[in-house]
C-alpha cells in the first residue's frame, strides 16, 4: 500500500506546477464569461490552466472595461501549443456547427 501512495503523491506532484515554472499565455479576452468556458475547455482537455487579470481582478467591474477587464488564460510552456491547437479546432467546430445550423433553417 505505501508504494500505491507513494506513486499517488509522486504523479499529483508531476502535475502541480512549480512557482517558478514557465506559464505562456494562450487566451486573452475581455469577457470573463469566455475566459470560463475556454478554460473549461482546456482542463477537460487534461491541461492545467491559471487565469491572470493583468491589470485588475476578475468581477471587479460588471461590464468591458477594454484592458482593465482582461483575462489571459496561461498553460505551462511546453502544453502552450496543444492548448492552441484546441481552442482553434473549438473555433472551427463551433463554425461548422453555425454554419449546419444554418443550412437546416434555410430547408
Amino acid at each position: 500500500m505505501a508504494d500505491e501512495e507513494r506513486a499517488a503523491e509522486s504523479q499529483e506532484r508531476a502535475e502541480t506546477p512549480e512557482p517558478d515554472e514557465k506559464l505562456e499565455v494562450v487566451f486573452t479576452t475581455n469577457d470573463d464569461s469566455e475566459a470560463l468556458v475556454v478554460r473549461g475547455l482546456l482542463e477537460s482537455s487534461g491541461l492545467e490552466v491559471a487565469m491572470s487579470t493583468p491589470e485588475a481582478p476578475i468581477g471587479v467591474f460588471p461590464i468591458s472595461t477594454g484592458d482593465l477587464g482582461r483575462v489571459q488564460l496561461l498553460v505551462r510552456a511546453e502544453r502552450a501549443e496543444e492548448a492552441l491547437r484546441i481552442i482553434e479546432e473549438s473555433r472551427e467546430q463551433g463554425a461548422r456547427a453555425a454554419e449546419e445550423a444554418e443550412r437546416q433553417t434555410e430547408l
